[in-house]
């Protein structure tokens, strides 16, 4: 059975302290808000980019589309000036200007379809052009956005760790000087009991599993040496007897 002297046990409930303040501080880090705030925001930025790359395709692919419909366009045009000045030069027999006027009449048709048709891959350029340029700017503010939020969960994260650095020097002050053999029962109980290694005896109650003590236990307790390292027969946890205890 390990033994301690009664203000070697007090002290495992300082350093129980400082390890529960811990435990909080790391569930804080973990559970901050900002945490999904930021993870939101990045899934975003990744969806918006997703989006823009797709529009940004699409442009490209009109871009070619007006650039054919324009060489298309310009055929038919040139091939238009060249009967029209054949014609107006008179060239050709009477059935072959006929031919040729029949041609214009046909080139002028056609022309005007593909004047059309241009018009309609322009007006899908200008609306994906918007779009490219109303993601990239949906992107910009939602980068911004992100790059405010991130710093301003670095800062908590560094407040954070901050705090768990000054408890764990308080900690580091508290163990020191408990016997090794105290010490290590106490660091094994604490991992097998969810992080409580030791608890006051607090009313005749045990404040780790906050069950009352029966009276066999009581009596053994009472009888116990002032350096007997206690258990609770409940949670296994070391119990540290103080004055308001009720022995």
């Amino acid at each position: 059975m390990v033994t301690a002297a009664p203000q070697d046990q007090w002290r495992l409930l300082d350093v129980q302290a400082h390890d529960t303040r811990l435990s909080q501080i790391a569930h804080r880090r973990r559970a901050l808000p900002a945490h999904g705030a930021v993870q939101e925001m990045r899934t975003a930025v990744a969806r918006i980019g997703d989006r823009l790359v797709a529009a940004r395709t699409t442009t490209a692919d009109l871009e070619r589309e007006l650039s054919k419909a324009e060489n298309d366009v310009e055929q038919v045009r040139r091939r238009a000036e060249r009967t029209r000045s054949r014609l107006e030069a008179g060239q050709g027999s009477a059935k072959d200007l006929q031919a040729m006027q029949h041609e214009l009449d046909s080139l002028a048709q056609r022309q005007g379809v593909l004047e059309e048709a241009q018009l309609e891959v322009m007006e899908r350029l200008e609306s994906s052009q918007g779009t490219v340029a109303r993601l990239e700017a949906e992107r910009e503010q939602t980068a911004a956005e992100l790059e405010r939020a991130s710093a301003g969960l670095e800062r908590e994260l560094a407040d954070l760790d901050s705090q768990a650095q000054a408890q764990s020097n308080a900690r580091e002050d508290a163990v020191a000087g408990i016997p090794e053999d105290l010490r290590a029962l106490y660091e094994k109980v604490r991992e097998q009991a969810g992080g409580t290694g030791a608890a006051r005896l607090h009313q005749r109650r045990c404040e780790g599993c906050r069950l009352e003590l029966n009276p066999t236990d009581l009596a053994r307790f009472r009888q116990a040496p002032p350096d007997a390292v206690l258990r609770c027969e409940e949670c296994r946890r070391i119990l540290v007897r103080t004055p308001e205890s009720g022995l």
